[in-house]
């Protein structure tokens, strides 16, 4: 990995942040240097926040981002399946949730152990990868107690094998579970991006 500099990162997912949005202060941003979105958000959203900071906004999709395919937020960039980075920092992006019915941006677990596999050939180029940005957990690390909130075997395997130093996600909301914020798996420090949170990277 390439030396760095300080990078302020704001992680979002699922709901709007009012201090972000409503109550929007310019000053609140200020530091930031880069956006991620672990899905779930509207495009008017995202278009908002990449438009008022002017810096890179970096998104995966949500089980609820089906409204993409028609309008996907303008000025913000996809990580979809691809290593992505950004000063140095090697991001890669695997969103979606566990499928629990008909539509788009769900996954079985097979399929999510292929999309992963997919991605090996890119992470190997690019070394390793620093941070992975799902938008469901892995299993055993922040899952809900439902179906549709549950955890992706694949999320373990590149987490053991890469051990990136940080593990965004969203999809399971904070005010409806009792979970930290943010916790360490091995090497990782995992964040739940629920809302909004900013850290230094």
């Amino acid at each position: 990995m390439m030396n760095q500099k300080h990078v302020c990162i704001l992680a979002i997912s699922d709901v709007h942040s009012r201090s972000l949005w409503d109550y929007y202060d310019r000053s609140k941003l200020r530091d930031v240097d880069l956006i991620i979105s672990c899905g779930d958000l509207d495009s008017d959203y995202l278009q908002f926040l990449v438009t008022m900071t002017n810096v890179p906004l970096l998104y995966v999709h949500g089980n609820h981002d089906q409204h993409y395919a028609h309008r996907a937020p303008e000025g913000c960039i996809n990580i979809e399946d691809r290593v992505y980075t950004h000063q140095g920092i090697r991001i890669l992006g695997l969103g979606g949730s566990v499928k629990y019915k008909d539509g788009p941006h769900q996954y079985s677990q097979t399929q999510m152990i292929f999309r992963m596999y997919s991605c090996m050939a890119k992470i190997a180029f690019h070394g390793g990868i620093d941070i992975l940005v799902t938008h469901a957990p892995a299993v055993g690390i922040n899952e809900g107690d439902s179906h549709v909130h549950a955890g992706f075997r694949a999320f373990n395997v590149l987490l053991n094998k890469y051990k990136p130093k940080y593990f965004l996600h969203g999809h399971v909301h904070l005010d409806g579970y009792s979970l930290d914020r943010v916790s360490q798996w091995g090497d990782t420090m995992v964040i739940n991006a629920f809302e909004s949170y900013q850290f230094d990277y």
